[in-house]
């Protein structure tokens, strides 16, 4: 079997054991692995192979996987995400909103929508401000 191909499998072998640990260690060893598949591709000997892998490694581990770490866990306090990220923004009723049923655009996407006070109504066209999203229901108010 030729030597790039143990190192191609080598590096699949890693980056699976990666999905099962989620550490990103394992994931700079198929890096490493893959930079070993580099060189035996060029037909270098194998100790130039597994001198390629662990300075690859090493240097993946050392300097990459500190900063990809960072940025997946580092979050601050205020970073909004998923559907947090709608509310305050403004939509346009596409089907009339009361407090039963209805419709808003925003952008592209297009929710199902209330109003937060019972005795409000918006009728297509209007604009309204996302005051709150509780699963699929966009609840609205006037902007």
């Amino acid at each position: 079997m030729a030597a790039w191909l143990l190192w191609l499998i080598a590096a699949g072998l890693f980056a699976g054991g990666e999905v099962a640990s989620l550490d990103l260690v394992l994931l700079m060893f198929a890096g490493g692995a893959l930079g070993g598949m580099t060189v035996a591709l060029l037909g270098l000997s194998v100790p130039i192979q597994l001198l390629v892998f662990v300075v690859v490694s090493a240097g993946l581990l050392f300097v990459v996987r500190p900063v990809a770490k960072r940025h997946l866990l580092d979050r601050t306090p205020e970073q909004i995400d998923g559907v947090a990220s709608y509310v305050g923004r403004t939509a346009v009723v596409s089907q009339r909103v009361d407090n039963h049923a209805g419709r808003v655009r925003m952008g592209d996407d297009e929710w199902s929508a209330r109003t937060q006070l019972d005795d409000e109504v918006f009728d297509v066209g209007a604009e309204v401000r996302i005051v709150q999203i509780e699963g699929p229901i966009a609840y609205v108010s006037h902007c």
